[in-house]
């Protein structure tokens, strides 16, 4: 355990962060999974600001890698001109 009173107070910072970034990457997650149970093209295209945007915002923050947001926003597009 850590003796120092910065090396706790970190402790407690990281795991304040690390349930925050959870929380925001689980709420990615199921934002994604509703999104690709769209059928209709018109409603997919609505929403695809939206989840995009909220997308670019984790990235940003560091919460998911630059990389994997553009393949997400990459593979929603794709999902979209399919359909």
């Amino acid at each position: 355990m850590a003796n120092h009173p910065s090396a706790l107070k970190r402790i407690r910072q990281n795991e304040k962060k690390r349930i925050h970034n959870r929380y925001y990457a689980k709420t990615m997650r199921n934002a994604l999974r509703d999104f690709r149970n769209i059928s209709e093209k018109k409603e997919a295209e609505e929403k695809y600001p939206k989840i995009s945007s909220f997308i670019d915002k984790l990235a940003k923050r560091n919460i998911i890698h630059k990389n994997k947001a553009a393949n997400l926003k990459s593979k929603l597009a794709k999902q979209i001109n399919a359909l």
